[in-house]
């Protein structure tokens, strides 16, 4: 168990954080809910062993998607869902990143440039996987977005993971296997992604989607956002092809580690002393891969909180997104074809009418035990 947790930190320094700065309201609101997030400010939940009869209570979790705490039930459940759509082909981990200078701009201005980020990507992987001088298939896959690095500044990327191959366009569907350790040439992605994002990019100013305060408040001159711009047609924009997954199982576990994760685990904060916050965290600009060691990195609780809600999404952002073949229109008849093209039996689909509740040793206690129960736990938290 962590000695501290970032619930812990948020009921010490919050309130007086959420004082001391203006927020928007939807960062106080991911505050308020971590501050509260497994006490008695949410209710709870009883169950009550039937053989001995012991009843045991826990608190009801905030369920925000940025609390470390919250994520391990939507987490098995959309892994679940994701381990019936696995195809037998290798799968490929293909990651976007922007450059430091739009990164300063979608800070400014998350929904339109994270939305563009999205749609930068999959109009880039589907473009050069259907040019017939590369695959010359239709491909599907899935997106998470990232915002966060280690020490835990604003660093927005995007994680695919595709499958390596895909149908090809015509009357006579079949599948066609990329190659075992190569998908796509990152130096095209590359120049294509740029060139995409950075046309979304001026036309979301032109339609006036951007706003720009304090240091940036310069970029509202269109003459001043184009020169701003015009640098980053010469940088080679980041596009990191890792190596193939070893298999459909291997896949499943990075989800678990991607997928619904916060900005930091509570695995990786150390201590809260003093009005000091240390917590590890790696450098991967390190040059010496094999022998990079974790940190420890101390920053005083109001600059800790400060990087935390850097990585808070607006309200509705869907993070994790599905596109091409695997899009959400299309994608369980995406998957029916390619399992035929494939010869595999789809998988059976697990009876809804189970729920992780039911065990040998416990059940639910009815709604007029738990009610009285809850009761109990409000009144003795208030009076205390």
């Amino acid at each position: 168990m962590p000695t501290v947790r970032l619930a812990d930190i948020v009921r010490r320094h919050g309130k007086a954080y959420r004082e001391k700065h203006a927020l928007p309201l939807h960062q106080h609101r991911l505050l308020r809910a971590i501050e509260n997030c497994r006490t008695a400010a949410l209710g709870g939940h009883a169950s009550r062993c039937s053989q001995c009869g012991e009843t045991r209570v826990w608190y009801n979790s905030c369920r925000n998607r940025h609390c470390p705490q919250c994520q391990s039930m939507a987490r098995a459940q959309w892994l679940e869902q994701r381990k019936l759509e696995l195809l037998p082909v290798n799968y490929f981990h293909v990651v976007f990143t922007v450059p430091e200078q739009i990164a300063a701009i979608a800070l400014q201005n998350k929904k339109t440039v994270y939305g563009i980020l999205f749609r930068a990507t999959a109009e880039t992987l589907l473009t050069i996987a259907g040019d017939p001088k590369h695959l010359g298939v239709n491909i599907g896959y899935f997106a998470v977005l990232h915002t966060w690095g280690q020490n835990l500044l604003h660093h927005p990327h995007l994680h695919c993971v595709i499958p390596g191959g895909g149908i090809p366009p015509g009357e006579q569907p079949c599948w066609l296997h990329s190659k075992p350790n190569f998908f796509l040439p990152v130096r095209v992605l590359s120049a294509l992604f740029r060139r995409v994002f950075l046309a979304m990019l001026r036309a979301a100013f032109k339609k006036g989607d951007l706003q720009f305060f304090s240091s940036l408040e310069t970029l509202r001159q269109p003459n001043a956002f184009y020169r701003y711009l015009d640098p980053l047609e010469k940088l080679d924009w980041v596009v990191y092809s890792k190596k193939p997954f070893g298999g459909p199982e291997h896949v499943l576990e990075y989800l678990g580690r991607y997928t619904h994760r916060a900005a930091i685990s509570n695995q990786r904060l150390l201590s809260d002393k003093d009005g000091k916050v240390s917590f590890l965290w790696k450098d991967y600009r390190e040059k010496n891969k094999k022998k990079k060691k974790q940190k420890m990195m101390t920053l005083a609780a109001d600059e800790f909180l400060r990087r935390f809600l850097l990585h808070s999404l607006p309200r509705g952002f869907q993070r994790i997104r599905h596109y091409g073949l695997f899009a959400n229109p299309i994608r369980k008849q995406s998957l029916a074809l390619c399992r035929e093209l494939l010869a595999v039996v789809a998988p059976v689909q697990p009876d809804s009418s189970s729920t992780l509740c039911n065990s040998k040793s416990s059940q639910l206690v009815d709604s007029t035990d738990l009610h009285f129960v809850l009761s109990e736990i409000l009144v003795t938290q208030i009076l205390t």
